[in-house]
Formats: C-alpha cells, structure tokens, sequence
C-alpha cells in the first residue's frame, strides 16, 4: 500500500498504487522535455529518469524535467554509489527537493559492474559501501551531522546547511538477495528492474524484509493496443535479454523457468530468443496487451505489494507510445 504521507504529495490512480512512466534513455535532446510535459499531461502520477553511463546524467535530468512541468513526481532511477561522494549526492539531492518539495525521489544502487570498472569505480565490496551510503545519504538529507569513519563512507563535521522541508525518500536498485537485505535495512524503498512479475515481487518482499514501511518500485516494459498480438509484437524486443545469468532471480519463481532457461540456451542470439518466446510469456514478462489486460496485470503488482508501477515505452516514437499507455489511467 501507499502510505498516507506519500499520498498527499503526488496524484495517484484509484487503485492502491501509483503508475508512472520512464524518460526513454536515448531519447534525442529535441524529444526529452516534450516528453516530460506530456507524460504529465495524460496523467501520470510519476516520471523516472535513469543514468546509465555515456548517457545523461540523472540529476541533471531530474533537476530538468521538474522544472518543465507543473507537478509530476520525479525519480532517479538511479545513481550509482561508486560514482559519487555521499557528501556531495546529498548537497544535490537536497537542492532538488528543496527547490521543488515534495515532488522527487532519489534511487541509489551499485550500478552495472562492467560500467563501473570501465569507469574505475567498483568497489572491493559493493555491499559494503551500498550499506553505508545510504545510512550516510539518509542522515545529511534528514539534516544530521556526521561524523564517519566508514570502509568507504568517511565524513567529518558535514551537515547540510539549508534543508529541504520534505525529506526526498532514498531508494535502492538492487537485485541479489544480500543487496535487497540491505535495502530492507537502510533504504525508504527498493526499485526493482524489468521484468518485474508477481511472483518477483514476493519473492524479493521476502528478502527486503523491511522492519517500517517500504516503497517498491516495478519496471517493466509498457505497450499497450486494441490488438492484443500487436500490443504483444511491439514489446517482444524489450524481453531479448531476460534469459540473461544476472536476471536468474527474475526468472526463478515463475512456473515456466526452466523451460525459459532451456529455450535460451538454443538460441545463438537475443534476438533469436525474443522471436521464440511463446506469447503467453510475453504477456507474463511485460505489461503489454489490451488496456483491459494490463489493467489487470497492474492490478496484480499491485495486490503482490508494488506501490510504484513504471512502464517504460517500447517501438520507434515513445511519445506516441504514451497516449496508447494512458489508456491505463
């Protein structure tokens, strides 16, 4: 469920969740504000920015975007902790929530492995300094004054000197078991990345184990059409790497993951593999079909404890793609 606080700070549908949208990665410069302010438009309660490396950076495309448009919930999805100083994250994240209260999440994570070594920025023990980050990001934003002596996390004497007047939630992207323990541990909320299935959901619940009450963000690809096939054709490419090792935990607690697995290892290429999904586990690995269909999958997220379901468009124009997705509105 949405809790009551997080209720009266963004517009959320009349079910118990809230659906929101993701700002397409590579979508050309001209294209990006226009998005913004149109997914606000048809409604969506939520607009998530990622940063993924030799793209745009996530703060200044939250800081961006919410200023473009009036009063769409903003979340970085997400900034990885190897990146930057937990002094300095704080000092922006805190600028963008005080500049615009109310109205923007922060989400941290380890970030890719091969990105981050290319980069020269994975840790010896990514665990370690994901647990301490957060302690250390939520504390400055909560207007604290730290001293640490952390592994990886050292400040001394730092607080931030003007606060925001609502504290942004910190949320972290993660996936293994040890690193949704820690999340349960430390953060406001878990986002968990596509694809993002009912039984998913219950199965990192379980290991988040959050002692107070936790956000969890799905992600999952959105295509949306009168025609169920075509709905189904258009978000097949999005699933070419689900067979993929570090997406096991995904898989696992479906009933057809064996089958997933072998089905995978017969194919020479991802795009062989998306071909041969069988439409039955396309519909179970992306929110995609009639409106009514997806309504009802968006219905089951929510019921298994998604508070947060984010659709990222699929085919060429993810701008057209948002007014067939807000048919779920």
């Amino acid at each position: 469920m949405v809790s009551r606080r997080w209720k009266k700070e963004i517009i959320v549908t009349d079910r118990t969740g809230v659906v929101g949208v993701m700002l397409p990665r590579d979508l050309p410069r001209e294209q990006v504000l226009p998005f913004a302010r149109r997914a606000r438009e048809v409604g969506f309660a939520e607009l998530w920015v990622v940063e993924d490396l030799g793209f745009r950076g996530g703060i200044a495309q939250a800081a961006a975007v919410l200023a473009a448009t009036g009063d769409i919930h903003v979340g970085i999805g997400l900034l990885p902790v190897g990146a930057r100083n937990a002094a300095f994250a704080a000092m922006e994240c805190a600028t963008l929530a005080e500049l615009f209260p109310g109205r923007i999440s922060v989400g941290v994570g380890h970030g890719m492995p091969h990105w981050m070594r290319s980069a020269g920025a994975w840790p010896p023990s990514p665990l370690g300094l994901l647990e301490e980050y957060v302690r250390a990001l939520r504390a400055l934003l909560r207007g604290e004054r730290l001293d640490v002596e952390g592994r990886y996390v050292r400040l001394s004497g730092v607080a931030l000197e003007t606060l925001p007047a609502v504290v942004p939630d910190v949320l972290t992207g993660v996936r293994g078991p040890r690193s949704l323990a820690v999340s349960g541990r430390v953060a406001d909320g878990t986002i968990l990345a596509e694809p993002v299935t009912p039984e998913y959901v219950r199965a990192a619940l379980g290991q988040i184990a959050a002692p107070r009450p936790h956000r969890l963000i799905a992600y999952n690809a959105g295509a949306v059409d009168t025609d169920a096939d075509r709905a189904l054709r258009a978000a097949r490419p999005a699933l070419a790497w689900v067979g993929e090792p570090d997406l096991a935990a995904h898989v696992e607690p479906l009933p057809f993951a064996a089958e997933l697995a072998a089905v995978r290892a017969q194919c020479a290429s991802r795009e062989e593999f998306a071909l041969r999904l069988p439409d039955d586990w396309v519909r179970r690995l992306a929110l995609a079909g009639t409106p009514e269909q997806v309504r009802a999958r968006l219905d089951e997220l929510f019921a298994a404890g998604v508070t947060s379901a984010v659709l990222s468009p699929v085919g060429p124009d993810p701008t057209a793609a948002l007014e067939t997705l807000a048919a779920l509105l």
